[in-house]
């Protein structure tokens, strides 16, 4: 799922269904299936030997039960009531970007954690956790792609942020009266060309 978002960040449009992503992991962060290898855990943490090799990802089997059991789920895409609606807006970006996403996203917080990183699969961090954020109090960003098999599917440089919809217009909303109109935000932004 994440080598073929290349193509998206190019201006192709693309959907996926549950038998367009081909991997387990895609399929349950999208929400198109909650079912999980058996041999998961193994997967994550210390492999099987001559079977499975493990990601070394969590450090025991029983962390890796233990963090399954706190693992939040979605509901599946083909069943929300109204999917034409856009539920989270997905930053690929830069540091120098991240760092004014991250800084607008906390412009209009008292509490200094408006943006969180999950240790999530890489869809996980741009599809699962902003869509179960929109539901909060206070919605909060993600940043992601912070996955290790993820990483070789994006450019060297970039990380996601990505933001439920509605603390995205929030954000937009306070853009003129930020940091963005200062002579610091300037500099960055003359830095990145």
């Amino acid at each position: 799922m994440i080598g073929v978002l290349a193509r998206v960040r190019k201006g192709a449009s693309l959907s996926f269904d549950v038998d367009s992503i081909g991997c387990g992991g895609g399929k349950r962060y999208t929400g198109f299936t909650q079912d999980i290898s058996p041999t998961f855990e193994y997967f994550l943490s210390c492999g099987i030997p001559g079977k499975l090799e493990g990601e070394r990802y969590k450090k025991s089997l029983e962390l890796v039960k233990e963090m399954l059991k706190i693992v939040p789920q979605i509901k599946r895409f083909d069943m929300l009531e109204q999917p034409d609606d856009a539920d989270a807006v997905i930053f690929f970006a830069t540091p120098d970007v991240l760092s004014g996403l991250f800084t607008l996203a906390n412009y209009d917080e008292v509490e200094p954690n408006g943006v969180f990183c999950p240790f999530s699969a890489g869809c996980g961090s741009i599809v699962q956790y902003p869509y179960l954020e929109k539901g909060s109090a206070r919605p909060k960003a993600v940043i992601g792609m912070l996955d290790v098999s993820a990483r070789p599917c994006v450019p060297k440089e970039t990380l996601t942020f990505a933001v439920p919809m509605n603390k995205f217009i929030r954000m937009v909303h306070n853009m003129e009266e930020s940091f963005l109109i200062t002579r610091s935000w300037e500099k960055v932004k003359k830095r990145m060309g």
